[in-house]
């Protein structure tokens, strides 16, 4: 006799996501694993005394999301600290950031995340200054990093807490004087100084978590600097208080440590694994610092710490250094992702990768690419690199958006070619970066993107974020799609991508569910 299930979710569209997709009424788990999916009639069959049935009354039910490409301890300091992403100026950049410093006198720091100048109001086109922020204050530190987090604003008292810690390589100036702009090294400095203690992490991971489940997201793969937040993932995890699960891929720095202890690729449980080895190679289209072929096509915005005329970005990681690291990774076992944006910096990475014996068995990883070539394409399928990318940064691809301002026309069509990527066969996994985190979003963008090389169908969005992601995760056997005998991580939508797909960013979330248990229910909010 089969054994009742613990939990039925019926009367709903059920999408496996697998190839091709099918749709059935109802799915059935016990133990947090899927044991049936079909019709609600036979799926019934599996009701027992104890048995928790949930009417879905229609609702679409999705694998789980697993972002790919998320910064949770920045997430956490978007809801702990001032937002500053729905700023439209700097007005309202200082005017948030008063605002928390008024309801937050104790804390030491004034901090913001999350500002974009590109979208303001205006013709303001250059980040946060000094002297902006010493209209916040003049007593506190006030540090305020732009969304894409390769760039930090300082006031006068966070440049002098900070002098001896910023690299002056990283320190913008202006008549020789500091402007309070730290690009690349010297803003990985100043994220270094602002990391929490085991006490601040725990609140910022876990408003991060309860955040993400929110928005449907049952897994992460968390790109972590530092070594508290990971002890700190598997803290909550031990109390039972995670509620999703997190691959931790380490910053390279970390990697002698990693192998001394022997936490290498999939070493964990099945809430906190280790995950890849993460190095750069560039920086940011926003901060001018993606390294490109073709030199930018907007000036320098008056500082002469920038170079204009021939600019073509900068090396985060100097490639021969990037090649040594990649060949020391592989060689010790491990997975790796490499930041890679702009055209100039893919090659490199690629280069790099490529020469690793066996880089499709260990799914090396570009994260970004966001002007790869069709012939850096091909390659990489190949290869069988994979494209872990954001459709959500089509929000700059419009026209006179970032893209345009910073690439031209012509580059600006080519960017995040996620169309291009499936088509030459490229494994492709969808993440946020955190720019925002919010898969539905990201979905929406991709398959309403300006051109056609940049979009995709629906259901090739869901996949790269459900599949694809648990493929670069390696937990394609456990998660991703719903099938029977794969983990019960399940999304429910309140209204269908497929029916409305030009308002994809409006569909609410009405459920999470991983291994079987509701982390999240929305459907009464």
């Amino acid at each position: 006799m089969t054994s009742a299930a613990d939990r039925l979710f019926v009367n709903a569209a059920v999408h496996t996501l697998a190839e091709p997709d099918t749709v059935h009424e109802a799915i059935a788990v016990r133990d947090g694993e899927i044991v049936r999916i079909g019709d609600t009639y036979e799926i019934e069959f599996l009701e027992g005394v104890e048995t928790d049935v949930i009417d879905c009354d229609g609702r679409v039910v999705l694998p789980g999301f697993i972002d790919a490409h998320t910064h949770m301890e920045q997430l956490g300091q978007h809801l702990v600290h001032a937002d500053l992403s729905e700023a439209g100026s700097v007005g309202d950049c200082l005017e948030a950031l008063r605002d928390h410093a008024d309801t937050a006198p104790d804390r030491e720091w004034i901090l913001g995340f999350g500002y974009d100048e590109s979208e303001w109001d205006g013709s303001r086109t250059r980040p946060l200054t000094r002297t902006d922020l010493d209209r916040v204050s003049e007593d506190r530190p006030v540090v305020a990093m732009r969304v894409d987090l390769h760039t930090a604003s300082l006031n006068s008292v966070a440049l002098e807490r900070l002098a001896d810690d910023l690299p002056k390589s990283g320190l913008r100036t202006d008549g020789g004087e500091p402007t309070g702009v730290a690009v690349e090294d010297a803003a990985e400095a100043v994220r270094r100084r602002l990391t929490g203690d085991r006490k601040e992490m725990r609140e910022l991971l876990t408003a991060a978590a309860e955040h993400a489940v929110e928005r449907g997201v049952t897994g992460v793969h968390d790109k972590i600097r530092g070594s508290v937040a990971p002890r700190v993932y598997r803290e909550l995890a031990a109390d039972g208080d995670l509620p999703l699960r997190v691959r931790i891929d380490y910053w390279s720095d970390h990697l002698e440590a990693l192998t001394e202890v022997g936490l290498v690729t999939n070493v964990g449980d099945d809430r906190v694994r280790t995950g890849a080895i993460k190095s750069f190679s560039d920086g940011s289209f926003g901060s001018r610092t993606a390294k490109l072929r073709e030199p930018y096509v907007d000036g320098s915005d008056g500082d002469e710490t920038e170079t204009s005329g021939d600019d073509r970005g900068q090396w985060v990681v100097d490639p021969d250094d990037l090649a040594a690291l990649v060949d020391r990774a592989d060689g010790a076992g491990y997975q790796v992702c490499v930041h890679a944006i702009g055209d100039a910096a893919i090659e490199e990475t690629l280069s790099a990768l490529e020469e690793t014996p066996d880089p499709d068995d260990r799914r090396h990883r570009i994260e970004h690419a966001e002007l790869a070539t069709d012939d850096q394409l091909e390659r990489m399928a190949e290869a069988g690199i994979v494209a872990s990318m954001q459709p959500n940064f089509h929000r700059w691809a419009d026209a006179d958006g970032l893209y345009d301002r910073r690439l031209g026309r012509e580059r600006r069509t080519r960017t995040n070619p996620l169309g291009r990527v499936l088509e030459a066969g490229v494994p492709l996994a969808f993440g946020s970066d955190c720019m925002p985190l919010d898969p539905l979003l990201g979905v929406h963008h991709a398959v309403n993107a300006p051109t056609e090389a940049q979009r995709l169908s629906v259901t090739e969005a869901l996949r790269a974020y459900t599949h694809g992601a648990a493929y670069a995760g390696f937990d394609e056997d456990r998660l991703g799609t719903l099938e029977v005998g794969k983990r019960a991580d399940l999304t429910v939508l309140e209204a269908s991508p497929w029916d409305q797909p030009d308002r994809i960013d409006e569909i609410e979330v009405a459920m999470t569910v991983v291994d079987g248990e509701i982390v999240f229910d929305g459907r009464d909010a």
